[in-house]
């Protein structure tokens, strides 16, 4: 069984919780609360400005030049289609500037960008892809998952053709290959350790939609 595999393997029970979360739900039958899909959108975009940035550590601790091309491609990626999408959803959801100038990132947020540099800073580029891995692969199945919904709700159409796109698949299935190529040349000790940042970041995906859903502040 390949490395990623046994990963996926690991992680069922929390991204069935997560494809069946009712957040992930309702943008798939359009019952989602408008709200709710608005604080997601500037929480992931904080999320996405540093997800740029630990793909682009991971560039910098690449041990060809091949791969750091194409990990810096892919913080590129990040910053032009993703980010392009949510200015399109600011614009959808009328998002002001004020908002984004007032805007604080959620616990769950702050937390699960903070475990990412932790594992990029302190790992290798095994390290880096094990823990941002989720976020791709996870998004792809959601993707497909609700690719045959039909919402009446513009933004959330545009949000489900997103990842269920073949230029997103294409994305998910390079990083699922190089991963497994780093796990055949690293050690046991090493393995584990990526292990842990996988399933880490898995939970942060599943508390991500709960953070949306429940639209988290600071309070206790």
């Amino acid at each position: 069984m390949k490395f990623s595999q046994q990963l996926r393997k690991d992680v069922k029970q929390i991204w069935e919780d997560s494809l069946n979360h009712p957040f992930v739900k309702g943008i798939g039958d359009g019952t989602l609360p408008i709200e709710k899909f608005k604080y997601y959108v500037m929480q992931d975009s904080y999320y996405l400005s540093h997800f740029a940035r630990v793909q682009s550590l991971g560039a910098a601790k690449s041990p060809d030049l091949e791969t750091t091309s194409r990990m810096a491609s892919h913080a590129q990626g990040t910053y032009e289609a993703e980010m392009a999408l949510h200015r399109t959803f600011s614009d959808l959801l009328s998002i002001s500037e004020q908002e984004k100038a007032d805007f604080f990132p959620s616990p769950t947020a702050y937390g699960y960008t903070s475990h990412l540099y932790r594992a990029a800073y302190e790992g290798h580029l095994g390290d880096v892809i094990a823990a941002i891995l989720p976020c791709y692969w996870l998004y792809l199945e959601v993707g497909e998952q609700l690719k045959e919904c039909e919402p009446k709700e513009v933004v959330y159409q545009k949000w489900i053709e997103a990842y269920g796109s073949e230029w997103f698949s294409n994305l998910v299935k390079e990083q699922i290959e190089r991963l497994d190529k780093i796990a055949e040349e690293v050690s046991k000790k090493d393995k584990e350790r990526m292990r842990q940042h996988f399933l880490i970041s898995s939970h942060y995906e599943l508390l991500f939609w709960e953070m949306a859903y429940e639209m988290q502040d600071w309070k206790i």
